[in-house]
């Protein structure tokens, strides 16, 4: 089979499930991936034949996406800010959204200077910290997770990525746990969908993504901010900020969550003109 068949193959199976351009895309990440051929390089040599141990990986991995297991899953890497994350079931997969987040951030920073103390609360597969510290290599970051398995991710990330940040295995929801010093930033993109928002949601999220990460209870869905809002307090130098991912849904509710214990909020809109993120500060 070359590999221009394999590639053609791939993508009519996959129209089955996903609509024509993200058939595309995973088609052409999933050839590059088991021949290491650019779509590119496919165009120029459309006759190089894939091996059989090629052939028999491409079966695999089209039995799991026609599962609909992401495709990042199926492949363990995600490009998230120029660089490469390895993640798999145990991680939520970096979306476009948080690339915004980290901008917005990373602009406040050049105006502050590099050398900060910053957390990142529910760190998952560390792009957030580790995005940050590969563009501010003097700040001191740390990142914590309830999930060992999430916080190994974590760890290789750092290390493929050649960054170092202090990783800690912590519950966040239980206060008695927070023993830390003042930080000049802390960060979160907590979980926020509402367990009744399930079934709106694309099967391959709600049936792969870890559920820990992303639902919160439809009769508590501030948890999360209310308890980072809580932390601030005791945990935030006097010029420090908050930054937060939000629901689209529930951005003025979450903005009087953190306006209660008397902070200043402002709501940032994403390039979809949702509103997507708070950032708070006294």
């Amino acid at each position: 089979m070359t590999v221009q068949e394999a590639y053609k193959k791939l993508l009519f199976q996959l129209y089955e499930i996903y609509n024509n351009r993200e058939a595309a895309l995973i088609s052409d990440m999933v050839i590059e991936k088991i021949t290491g051929l650019t779509k590119i390089d496919r165009i120029l040599n459309k006759n190089f034949h894939l091996t059989e141990l090629e052939q028999e990986l491409l079966s695999k991995l089209t039995n799991e996406l026609l599962a609909h297991i992401p495709v990042q899953y199926v492949i363990n890497e995600c490009w998230f800010c120029n660089h490469k994350f390895y993640v798999d079931a145990n991680v939520l997969i970096p979306r476009p959204e948080t690339e915004e987040l980290i901008e917005w951030i990373s602009c406040d920073i050049k105006k502050e200077g590099e050398n900060l103390k910053i957390l990142d609360i529910g760190t998952g597969s560390g792009c957030i910290p580790i995005t940050l510290k590969s563009k501010f290599p003097q700040a001191d970051i740390s990142a914590i997770d309830i999930s060992k398995n999430a916080l190994m991710v974590a760890a290789r990330n750092a290390a493929n990525i050649n960054t170092t940040i202090t990783l800690i295995y912590k519950d966040f929801l239980d206060e008695m746990s927070w023993n830390f010093e003042k930080f000049d930033i802390i960060i979160s993109n907590p979980p926020y969908v509402m367990d009744s928002e399930k079934e709106e949601m694309q099967r391959n999220v709600v049936l792969y993504e870890p559920h820990l990460a992303l639902f919160v209870k439809a009769n508590d869905p501030l948890l999360f901010y209310r308890k980072i809002a809580k932390f601030g307090i005791e945990h935030l130098t006097a010029n420090g900020y908050i930054y937060v991912e939000i629901n689209e849904m529930l951005a003025e509710e979450t903005k009087n969550c953190f306006e209660y214990y008397n902070y200043k909020v402002e709501i940032k809109k994403d390039l979809q003109q949702k509103d997507r993120m708070i950032k708070a500060y006294f």
